[in-house]
């Protein structure tokens, strides 16, 4: 599945797993955030974190007529205050998307998948 644009010169297509990557780097970028997790961690037999090359795992897109949802499912450190940590994951997604690929996100769900204990 795509996203869709009609511009002045014509259609852009812009595929999920694209909107993924830069939906997973803008997720994993944030204080607070271990990684990315799988939608399906039953399907997908995961329990682990998500490399780079696998975010499309852990991101859904949809469009509904001209309206972008994205769901981004992280796993988040302890010790950290989770509403904070998920409203800044919102606005670095909503940011990240309009600047690099001038789409924009009408909402960002952000669904923690667990809590990792760090070792330093």
């Amino acid at each position: 599945m795509t996203v869709k644009m009609n511009t002045q010169y014509g259609l852009i297509s812009i595929n999920n797993d694209v909107i993924a990557t830069v939906v997973g780097g803008a997720a994993t970028d944030n204080y607070g955030v271990v990684g990315m997790a799988s939608k399906n961690q039953l399907k997908d037999n995961m329990n682990e974190i998500l490399r780079r090359d696998a975010y499309s795992r852990g991101v859904v897109v949809r469009q509904i007529e001209d309206q972008i949802q994205v769901d981004v499912n992280i796993i988040v450190s302890y010790g950290t205050k989770i509403s904070e940590v998920c409203r800044t994951v919102q606005d670095k997604v909503k940011y990240n998307l309009d600047s690099m690929l001038g789409i924009t996100v009408d909402a960002v769900n952000v669904i923690v998948q667990g809590v990792r204990v760090l070792n330093d």
